[in-house]
This record gives C-alpha cells, structure tokens and sequence, in this order.
C-alpha cells in the first residue's frame, strides 16, 4: 500500500510539473541581463501603414457588451463586429422603448455601427439586434441593466473624491500575487511569469490587493488606484497596462471584470474609494480594432515612426508650430502604440462610451486620465461634459507632465485661461507642486531657489478654479524613488511626506513609499519593483512589522500617524491655507478653521534652526502652547520654536 502511495504521489508531482510547464515561458526566451525588453527571438513590432481592408474575424464583438437604463443621455452608438456585415440590414425585436436611430458604415466591411435611442420608458430587459442581407440572418441579443453609479447611487454620492482623502498608488503586477493560478495563459501573446526580469510578468494581481485591504486601512489610505488593468495582451511589456487590447475586459491575469467590480465594493465597505486610471491616446497595437482597423483613419498614419513633442505647453503656445502641434497630438510613443485618432465620431463615441459603462457598472469613484495633454483636446473636453452629465460627482483628474503652474491651469476647467474653450477638467496631478518639493529639499536657499520654490508655486494657485482638488504625490510609477532622489535621507523623506499631507490638495502615495523601497528611472522597471511579501516565496513579508528593519517600521509608522490624523481633521482637507515668505530657508504656513488651528514648519536646512514667531502673530494670537502632532510633546512656549535639519514640525496650537 505504502509503496502504491509512492508511486501515486511521484505520478501526481510529475503531471503537476507537466501542467505549469506548458504555461511557463521556456527558461531559453531569458538571457542574463535583468532589464532585458523581449524574450530571445523576438523582435520589436514594426511601424506600419494599417489597411482598413477587412480581415478575417477570430471572434464576434457586440461593444459596449450591455447598457443601462436611466442615462441622462439617451443615445447609445452599439459596434458590431462580424464578417462582412456592412451591407446587412438593421433592425431591432422586443425592443420595447429603444428605437433604432441610424446605422453609420466604415471602410472594413466587418463592423457596423447602430446608434439606438433609449427612449424614457425603457425598462432593463433583453431585446435582439438583428442583421438580415437576402435569406442570410444575424441575431445579437442585447441587455438594458439598472445603471448603478452615478447620482442615483448612493454608493457614489457617499465616496466622491476629495481632499479628504490620501490615495495609495498600486501597480498591480507587482504589489501581491493572491492567485496563482491566472499567472499565465497559454492563449496570451506573452506567457509565464519571471520576477527577476523587470520588464517582464510577475504574476501580481487583483485578488493579492484584496488581500491587503486591511493593510491599506492601517495605513489611513481612503482611496486606491491603480494602474490601467484592462486587458494588455502584447508580446512585450505587457505588465504596465497603458497599451490596452480590450476596453471592455479586465486582463485576465489580473482576474475578471466580475473580481474588478467586487474590488470596488469590498473597497467601498472599507471607506475606501476607488480610482481607474485609463488612457485615451493610444493602445496596444494588439488590440482586436488595431488587427482589423475600421477605417485607415482611425489611427494617426505616418510614413515611418513618428514621437509626439512631449511639451505641454504645445497647445496654447501663441507660436506654436503646425509641425510640433501636429506631433504633439497625432506621434505614437512607441511602435507598439498606434496613436488614436479622436476626432474620428464612431472612435470618440467609443471611447466616451466605454468610460461610461464601466462607471455604471462598477462604479468607481475618479478616473486618472493617462497623457491628458496628447489626445485631441476638443474631444477630451466632450467627455469631461458627458461624464460630468451622468455621474456629476465622479472625479476625473489628468496627468499633465509639466513644471509651470499656468501649463497646469490652463488644461483644468474654468479657469479663464483658455480663451473661451472650457476643458470641463476639474482637477489634475500637480507636477509643479511635485518638482517644487523635489527643489526645496534638495537646492540651495536663494531668491529662487530651495524652500522659496515651494511658497512661488503655491501662490500662484489663483490660475486654478479650485486648486484643492490638484492630487499631489512624491513619485510615481513614472519617476525615480522620492526616498533615492533624497539619497535615502530619512528626515527628508519625513519633511517631503509631512509637508504633502499638510498642504492643499489630494494626497497620494506610491506604493512601498512607506517602506522605503528604492531606485531611480534608469530604466523606469527599477522603480516597479514587486512589493516584498506580496508573493509566498518571498523571504520576508514587509506587510508585517516583523518583516521589516527598524529603519522602515520608523518610516511606516511616521505616515500611520501622519495620515490617521489626517483623517480625523478635517482642518487638514478644508480649512483656509495661509502661509509665509519663507526665510533663511524656513517656511511656515498655517491650515485654519473656525475649530482648529495646525502650524506648519518646514526646515529646508541641512542643520537645525530656531525661529522667532512674533511675525506669524495674525495667525497665532490667542494661543499659548501647541502640540507635536508626530511626537505628542506639547511646547508650553512659542515664542520660539526650535527644529532639526530637513524638519516639517506639524503643530495643533492650543
């Protein structure tokens, strides 16, 4: 019997090995070099003119796959996909409240176009699109759902994104592998897994952040957004998620759209909001649309590679160049990102479509727009209307990659700024905030320089409708660790961090900012590293304290206390900003209420200093001692306020 068991488990560890060795990349795609790009053999895709010809079909696609009742709008543009549809004939069964509109053609012969009209009495229920050319006979079963996001849901009213909030960053590919068994699938263009390639799979997922919710909690994070999870199914660098192959499904080796939707609620029953970040500019040349394209101009075509200006400041350039507005709004970044074509009406309704259903069916709380300043900003503008219609307390914030605060401004909504043309943006990352950080803890003291940087940015906050709305953030998955770019100087990292939860704004925290993960952006896979302990063979587990050094329990405690006080003042998400010209390279400011009163200070000295406040007078008359929110010492005297090098003193003044 003993010996029957023996051979029974041998039998059983040698399918198991068969089993993942048919998923696993083959050990000869790796060379030795850890920031190798693609697997051995494989060369990088080619740019190419794209034909809109029609090819041959490998799957049926009615998109969006269902739609809502109780749209504000109640025009609904439904793509069909199928071969050679575009001579069928259109028309609608047991369609009660929806009437067909007009049907709209392209060049590709595989793909129609029906524009519907949800009509007020539309109740949710299945109807049928069918297609007929002769005897020939094409049927599409179609839903109506209950809309779920959006100003009926309570859930969304309750959880809009505001600067009572701190985000945590996740990149989810590398933050907790929770399930295993969806690492890889043999009918991906990219299969496997390897955690010492940086560009390659490892194997985090959906279900690994669910796993630490709880951590996130801790931590005094309200709000959670991670990087792009639709579907990514390149051959290469696949695990960022900005080249995306399929709009409407969660990548699979992340879970499904089901888990996705179950992330939002489990995050909403935790106080915790949700941000999608999603990319208007490009996709993945592997998409389904790309293989097959519409219409030729669907896409931006050029002769040969042709890389956007990256400068923001292209569109309201009064001396711009055609040449550089063109690049600007029309380069591909990369041979394996066509560059969308917006101003194409069926691709731009596709677009705004698309964002709309996944509000209403999963009913996150904002949306991080990727690139903001590259796709076509008339079309960018319609979608900011169209959301702000349906969902009015959705937030929608941009990423706008410049240093100059006006650069900022100027794509945000109604702030006068751009002669008449409204871009309906109500909030954006502030980049300038971020570099002004970066130059106060690391320049100089001088006219311009050091702590000065910080209070010049901040006083120009008049170009902005609302600049409590701007999300603020040491580092990202873009830029160099905010901790390397302080050359692991921990009382930097404490004055930077204090400094963001303090000021105006919507915090955000890059994931493993608060264990003092490293590296710089040279090349940008250094700064995406996995999460230790997120994985079951990790050697340690820095989601635990015992996992981690002294050095990183002091670190992730620091932001514990900095950001749970947070949450629980709200003088820190609403009260009035007030602060001072710095001097000597210390600059003060105060957020005040009509309960509360908190005194910043920020040492951007590479030594102690110790200040007088009898100029701070208007906003310290009437209180006699303060306590350190870090340390909970009261100073019994502020008269003078001692602090060490590279300091942001929190102060509740009593």
């Amino acid at each position: 019997m003993k010996y029957n068991n023996l051979i029974i488990a041998i039998c059983f560890a040698l399918f198991s090995l068969l089993a993942n060795s048919a998923i696993a990349q083959q050990p000869n795609i790796y060379d030795n070099n850890p920031e190798q790009r693609l697997p051995i053999g494989m060369e990088k895709s080619k740019h190419r003119h794209i034909p809109a010809t029609g090819g041959k079909v490998d799957k049926v696609r009615v998109e969006p796959p269902f739609w809502f009742t109780g749209m504000v709008n109640p025009i609904l543009e439904v793509l069909i996909y199928d071969q050679n549809i575009k001579d069928y004939e259109v028309s609608l069964i047991n369609n009660q409240g929806v009437a067909l509109k007009q049907v709209h053609k392209v060049q590709n012969p595989n793909y129609l176009f029906v524009e519907l009209e949800i009509g007020p009495g539309a109740k949710p229920g299945r109807f049928n699109i069918v297609l007929t050319k002769g005897k020939d006979k094409k049927t599409y079963p179609y839903e109506l759902k209950t809309k779920v996001g959006g100003p009926q849901s309570p859930i969304t009213n309750n959880y809009s994104l505001n600067s009572s909030d701190f985000i945590y960053l996740i990149m989810p590919d590398r933050f907790a592998n929770g399930d295993p068994s969806n690492d890889s699938y043999p009918d991906m263009t990219q299969v496997g897994t390897n955690r010492q390639k940086m560009y390659f799979r490892h194997g985090g997922d959906l279900q690994g952040v669910l796993n630490h919710l709880d951590y996130l909690t801790e931590l005094g994070v309200t709000a959670l957004w991670l990087n792009p999870v639709m579907e990514n199914n390149q051959p290469y660098e696949s695990y960022h998620g900005y080249a995306v192959t399929d709009f409407y499904n969660i990548d699979k080796r992340f879970g499904n759209n089901e888990l996705y939707k179950k992330l939002v609620d489990d995050c909403h029953a935790k106080g915790i909001k949700v941000v999608m970040d999603i990319i208007f500019n490009h996709s993945g040349d592997q998409h389904w649309f790309i293989k097959d394209l519409p219409d030729e101009d669907w896409v931006h075509q050029w002769p040969e590679l042709t890389k956007p200006v990256y400068r923001g400041t292209i569109n309201h350039d009064p001396y711009q160049a055609d040449w550089d507005k063109e690049r600007v709004s029309n380069g591909w970044f990369d041979n394996h990102m066509p560059d969308l074509n917006q101003q194409h009406p069926r691709l731009a309704n596709y677009l705004i479509q698309n964002i709309l259903w996944w509000t209403a069916y999963s009913g996150q709380d904002a949306y991080r727009i990727d690139t903001y300043y590259y796709p076509d900003q008339k079309f960018t503008a319609v979608w900011a209307e169209r959301m702000k219609e349906e969902f009015p307390n959705v937030l929608l914030f941009g990423e706008v990659w410049v240093e100059n605060v006006s650069t900022l401004a100027y794509y945000t909504a109604d702030n006068g700024l751009s002669k008449g043309f409204n871009y309906h943006l109500p909030s954006a990352k502030d980049f300038p905030v971020m570099f002004a950080l970066m130059d106060a803890l690391t320049q100089k003291n001088d006219w311009l320089t050091g702590a000065v940087r910080l209070y010049m940015t901040l006083s120009q906050d008049f170009l902005y409708e609302d600049p409590n709305r701007n999300v603020l953030f040491l580092d990202n998955h873009d830029l160099s660790r905010f901790y390397s770019s302080m050359n692991e100087d921990l009382d930097k990292l404490k004055a930077g961090y204090s400094f963001m939860m303090t000021t105006r704004g919507i915090p955000s925290l890059y994931y493993g900012t608060e264990i003092l993960l490293t590296g710089y952006t040279n090349p940008d896979g250094k700064v995406r590293q996995d999460f230790p302990g997120g994985w079951p063979d990790d050697p340690v587990n820095k989601f635990s304290a015992a996992g981690r050094t002294d050095k990183e329990n002091d670190a992730i405690n620091y932001f514990k206390k900095l950001a749970n006080y947070r949450k629980a003042n709200p003088v820190l998400h609403t009260g009035k900003l007030t602060h001072f010209v710095p001097e000597d390279g210390v600059y003060v400011y105060f957020r005040h209420n009509a309960d509360k009163t908190v005194m910043c200070i920020m040492n951007c000295n590479d030594g102690s200093k110790t200040i007088a406040t009898k100029r701070f007078a208007e906003r310290m008359l009437g209180f006699t001692k303060a306590k350190n929110v870090m340390t909970d010492e009261v100073l019994n005297s502020l008269e003078s306020i001692t602090l060490g090098r590279y300091t942001t003193l929190v102060l509740e003044l009593q």
